[in-house]
């Protein structure tokens, strides 16, 4: 386990705009309670709550990875129009300490599905 710091910073806040998550016409996530995660030089990823994902469409597959900084990932993917979108959203379960904000949110891969912040 790292700890972020200069060398390799990380922030969570809170996105004051809504969030929507979109794969061809079916919304798979609406919140106005979003978590912004910014790392290092990475583009800032959207953390959505569980709850304001339609879970119903996510089938969850045997992919894990490891990051030093947040612990292990677990994978889903989407089944939506007729589509299976093979893992593209990502979950820190059992996030470490550091990063503990964002349990029970999902992530998603930006090149599988549309990310929108409205309002």
């Amino acid at each position: 386990m790292k700890l972020p710091g200069p060398d390799h910073p990380i922030t969570i806040t809170a996105n004051p705009r809504r969030v929507r998550v979109s794969a061809g016409d079916t919304v798979i996530a609406d919140t106005t309670h979003a978590l912004t995660l910014k790392e290092a030089k990475y583009p800032a990823v959207q953390y959505v709550p569980r709850e304001d994902a339609k879970m119903e469409l996510l089938q969850r597959t045997d992919r894990v990875t490891h990051c030093p900084y947040k612990g292990d990932a677990s994978y889903f993917s989407i089944r939506a129009d007729g589509k299976v979108i093979e893992n593209s959203i990502w979950t820190y379960e059992t996030p470490f300490p550091a990063m503990a904000e964002i349990s029970g949110h999902l992530a998603f891969y930006p090149d599988k599905v549309k990310i929108e912040e409205v309002g």
